[in-house]
């Protein structure tokens, strides 16, 4: 050892022995590990695995096989490279050491990283090739009938209904599962072990025209809230089951994981072979003795509650969810490593003193040593993995959890990128699929962010000032939103301004939540007064955290529309870089603190949009607006200026999202009366999104409760939001405010002559207004056909010309002449989809709409519309 050696070691000695005495007690204190360079060298093998995995899952088997040998021949080329050089070195060995050291260095990480690669793709191959694998890929081709015994691996969730014209498409409940037998029609019976999803039809429900359950011992309220016998199996339960198999495929809602798509026969409950295993039963017993203990809560935090501690969003209803989705909070509901994390707080306390001798958190109170520490810390990641399902997802959720909460508890960020990347290769290797996933995508972009990104953001803002938790906390919500919104981007098309400030919100209120609800969730066995005690507690953060989302997705500038695709992902990820340049350079300025104070003006504008602020840039809505058309694609949404901040309501067209982003554009936050013409889905399936934030008088629907299942959730929502239900009566007069109308349609009974065929009864139910507004009059038919607009026009031979017509059945081709001579509108406007399949407006009802002298106007062409005091329209988008 030299003289220097042992001069650093003695004054490496001194320094320890300074901050032990320092410490102010018997054992002293660990001197905090001092951080060197990251260590980089494993991130290449771990990017190259997943992106050999993806690439591997999505191409042909042969060209799989050739890019894994390829590789694997490079990686024998380097090594038999850097062998033969080792062996030809020259006698000055000495001189080029270094040189040859750093080549070899070199050589080795390049065929280290070709080697994962190999090993990524060559797993995800295998994976791929497994699902052609038995008798299901070509019985699937085939759209052949079965019976399978399968084994349940996931929970059931429900698939969320799509709207197809006027039909909205019954509910599904989709759950995973292997295929372990499978019997065809000819009575062959095939051993196999196939991924396979099964879809399951809900039973659908029926209701009268007054609105009440065809169950009358239940009720609305009971009847709405019963769970499907399908919902409650465990995964490791054997079904068999009868059913129609269909091709999986990208798009569909398994994705191109499985094997194929099992569509289950009939609406009955689930034949079980074989129960479910001990510890998916305790993992059951848990989950739903928290789910019972919560149900006192009030509305939002019942169904958040066990969203935010296992992962459990069944109760969750659409509105709450969408409102997540507009604030991107919705990793909040899927089982994350935050979870994990902050259990593991509680257990060796605050950040930097996990390896100290006088470590907080609860291990030190329970007189638990480092080595039992650490043990303690493992069985609560098993205990977490059993309760929140063994599944890829939560296994990804525990490792990238362990991997941020030693980041917390060490103190060590930048040294865990190399545990971060190992994590990666891992789990790719353990289940190529997951390099396909988009939230194991944003589980590494968000961990990341908050080992690499936010310290050094939470480093400047201290030095500016800011108190240390919040800038924390501020530098953590930043630095994860702006590694994944780009991926965000991709899948919702659009980009939210208040991710931040909620997330940040949201953050300070999920620690006590989570920590209140897994008390709950442990007490439940015990004592259910206790668990249900600890759920109220849990409750009151639970219920901040779904108004923080309920708050932030409703302000108008919330989000915006933004390219769904790569391109838009790139040039999402090229406009954050290009701001964050500009923040930096920003807060380097003598005017910085003004500067700061006028971008944040200019943020809450735009998030807030107020209307006198707005209108004169976009010139929407126009002043002394009273007809709008809402644009929400294939269906209708109208509005009918009722005084200062109220409208009637006619339609919610199919998409809560679209119809709510209208009605706050044009500042509507009351419907005195909503009018639901007929109850096909393009009309009524936006209802909740009318709902959402709005005082609502009272509901009018039509006397023909067709479809039923449509009927019956628009009765079941107007029952959950105390809304009474009315009928219309013909001839019925009506005024609030400037607005007055009349119920010209249905009448009651029906008028003779021929009856409707059965696809057009619910059409020619349509309940049909005459409105007046100012010096405007306003026909709204509804969907009626040409049978009823001609009984329409033989019972009212007295119907006046009028100013606007909103043409009915979105333009289509059938539309009385008669009437529209009678009518002569000056305005004639049309509500339909851009590039619809039912070729709306048809060509013939536009020929026939001008030749009367009207001007037609269009929203799949000029956005919404509205009709202002003087008869001028004007469109959103111009």
């Amino acid at each position: 050892m030299t003289g220097g050696d042992r001069w650093a070691r003695a004054a490496g000695a001194s320094r320890r022995a300074a901050v032990h005495a320092a410490a102010g007690n018997r054992l002293g204190t660990a001197e905090p590990r001092q951080e060197g360079p990251a260590d980089l060298r494993l991130i290449p093998p771990a990017l190259a695995a997943w992106g050999a995995a993806a690439l591997a899952l999505g191409a042909p088997g042969r060209v799989a096989v050739a890019g894994v040998t390829g590789c694997a021949l490079l990686v024998a080329a380097l090594l038999l490279h850097t062998r033969h050089r080792a062996r030809s070195r020259t006698r000055n060995r000495d001189q080029e050491r270094g040189r040859h050291q750093a080549r070899n260095g070199g050589r080795t990480a390049l065929a280290m990283t070709l080697l994962c690669a190999a090993a990524g793709g060559g797993v995800a191959a295998a994976h791929a090739a497994d699902l052609h694998r038995g008798p299901l890929p070509g019985l699937a081709g085939r759209h052949a009938h079965i019976t399978a015994e399968v084994t349940v691996t996931a929970d059931p969730r429900t698939v969320k209904s799509r709207i197809r014209g006027s039909e909205q498409l019954p509910e599904l409940i989709a759950l995973r599962a292997d295929a372990v037998r499978v019997t065809t029609t000819d009575g062959t019976v095939t051993a196999t072990r196939s991924p396979v999803l099964l879809l399951v039809r809900q039973p659908k429900e029926t209701v009268t025209a007054t609105g009440s359950e065809t169950d009358p011992d239940t009720g609305p309220a009971a009847t709405a809230d019963r769970a499907s016998p399908w919902l409650g199996l465990l995964p490791s339960t054997r079904l068999r089951v009868a059913a129609r198999l269909a091709p999986a495929s990208d798009d569909g809602p398994g994705g191109r994981d499985i094997a194929a798509v099992l569509r289950v026969s009939g609406t009955g409950p689930p034949t079980v072979t074989g129960e479910p295993t001990t510890v998916q039963r305790t993992a059951g017993k848990l989950r739903a003795g928290l789910r019972e203990a919560s149900d006192g809560l009030p509305p939002d935090a019942r169904a958040l509650l066990p969203g935010l501690v296992v992962g459990d969003t069944s109760r969750i209803p659409e509105d709450l969810d969408e409102a997540f989705r507009a604030s991107d909070m919705l990793h909040l509901l899927a089982v994350s490593g935050s979870n994990l994390a902050i259990l593991l707080v509680l257990l060796i306390g605050p950040p930097g003193r996990a390896a100290r001798a006088e470590r907080g958190g609860a291990a030190p109170l329970l007189g638990l040593s480092l080595r039992t520490t650490a043990v303690t810390g493992a069985l609560l990641v098993l205990v977490f993995v059993v309760v929140c399902r063994p599944e890829p997802s939560v296994l990804r959720a525990a490792a990238c959890g362990l991997i941020t909460i030693a980041a917390i508890g060490t103190g060590r960020r930048r040294s865990l990128l190399p545990a971060l990347a190992a994590a990666v290769l891992l789990l790719v290797l353990y289940d190529p699929w997951l390099a396909r996933d988009f939230g194991f995508l944003l589980s590494v972009l968000a961990t990341g962010s908050l080992l690499t990104v936010a310290p050094r953001w939470s480093t400047a803002l201290r030095r500016r000032g800011v108190p240390g938790r919040l800038a924390e906390a501020l530098a953590a919500a930043a630095a994860a939103q702006a590694a994944c919104a780009p991926v965000v981007a991709v899948l919702a098309a659009h980009v939210s301004l208040v991710a931040i400030p909620c997330n940040l919100l949201a953050e300070f209120l999920v620690a006590p939540a989570t920590v209140l609800g897994f008390a709950a969730l442990a007490a439940a066995p015990l004592s259910m007064p206790l668990a249900e005690f600890l759920a109220r507690l849990a409750g009151w953060p639970t219920g901040g955290i779904a108004a923080v989302a309920r708050t932030g997705a409703a302000l108008p500038g919330a989000e915006i529309d933004w390219p769904g695709s790569w391109t838009g992902a790139l040039l999402l990820a090229a406009l954050t870089g290009v701001l964050a340049l500009a923040a930096r350079r920003l807060i380097r300025h003598p005017w910085h603190p003004w500067l700061c104070v006028a971008c944040a003006a200019l943020l809450v504008l735009a998030i807030v949009r107020p209307v006198p602020l707005v209108r004169p840039l976009t010139g929407w809505p126009p002043p002394g607006w009273r007809l709008a058309v809402c644009d929400v694609g294939q269906g209708d949404a109208l509005a009918l200026a009722a005084g200062e901040g109220a409208a009637v309501v006619v339609d919610t067209g199919p998409d809560p999202r679209a119809v709510d982003r209208c009605l706050r554009t044009l500042g509507v936050t009351a419907v005195p009366l909503l009018v639901l013409t007929h109850f096909h889905a393009d009309h009524v399936a936006g209802l909740g999104g009318v709902l959402r934030g709005r005082a609502v008088g009272a509901i009018q629907t039509t006397t023909r409760a067709e479809p039923s299942g449509q009927a019956a959730a628009v009765h079941r929502a107007a029952f959950r939001a105390d809304i009474p239900v009315l009928l219309p009566v013909p001839g019925e007069r009506r005024r609030i405010g400037p607005l007055t109308w009349e119920v010209l349609w249905p009448t009651t009974p029906p008028p003779p002559g021929p009856p409707a065929s059965s696809g057009e009864e619910a059409n020619d139910a349509s309940v049909t207004l005459l409105a007046r507004t100012g010096d405007l009059t306003v026909f709204l038919p509804g969907d009626l056909e040409p049978p009823a607009q001609q009984r329409l026009l033989a019972t009212r031979p007295d119907l006046p010309p009028v100013d606007v017509l909103k043409v009915a059945h979105h333009g289509s081709a059938y539309q009385d002449p008669a009437l529209l001579a009678r009518l002569r509108p000056r305005i004639a406007l049309i509500s339909c989809g851009e590039d619809n399949p039912y070729g709306h407006p048809a060509p013939r009802t536009l020929t026939a709409l001008r030749t009367v002298g009207a001007a037609v106007l269009r929203t799949d062409t000029h956005g919404s519309l509205a009709v202002t005091a003087d008869g001028t329209v004007v469109g959103s988008e111009g």
